[in-house]
């Protein structure tokens, strides 16, 4: 799906762009402002938008939005169990392997949520490594480290 349409927000931690087709979202992501070429936006891209605003003010826990993310069958499979890790709880690179009974492919997991094109809605920001420290995130650490206590504190906050 070729990406027609996009919203960007500002984000405490960064600009966040949302990129869409016609029926589904298909990269989230963080970028420089000077990065993004101006496009249209579209329900989907403002939809996505107030979502992720209310994510980042705490009123949010999960996300209902039409995803189109490209990938591999073994990248799906990875960004499918990313997207039963609840909120404000974190897993291994380990668990998920096991989750996608690829016991021996816990690289190829990083590896994969590395390339997850549609950051925070699909959360590979809530997978760590096994002795709990906070290993690789396409939008940098420090991001995954804010987006992990935001969601412990508004987690803790129930």
């Amino acid at each position: 799906m070729t990406a027609r349409y996009q919203s960007l927000l500002d984000s405490p931690i960064g600009t966040v762009r949302i990129l869409a087709g016609d029926d589904a979202i298909t990269h989230i992501d963080f970028i420089d402002t000077g990065d993004a070429p101006a496009r249209a936006e579209n329900t989907l891209t403002r939809l996505a938008r107030q979502q992720l605003s209310d994510y980042f003010a705490g009123q949010r826990r999960t996300f209902d939005l039409p995803l189109a993310a490209a990938g591999t069958d073994f990248q799906q499979a990875c960004w499918k169990a990313l997207l039963t890790i609840p909120y404000g709880e974190t897993r291994s690179y380990a668990e998920q392997a096991e989750l996608i009974q690829r016991l021996k492919a816990v690289r190829a997991v990083g590896a994969a949520n590395g390339a997850n094109p549609i950051a925070i809605v699909v959360p590979c920001h809530r997978v760590i490594g096994k002795n709990g420290k906070l290993t690789g995130y396409a939008g940098g650490v420090e991001r995954k480290a804010w987006l992990l206590a935001l969601e412990r504190r508004c987690a803790a906050a129930l």
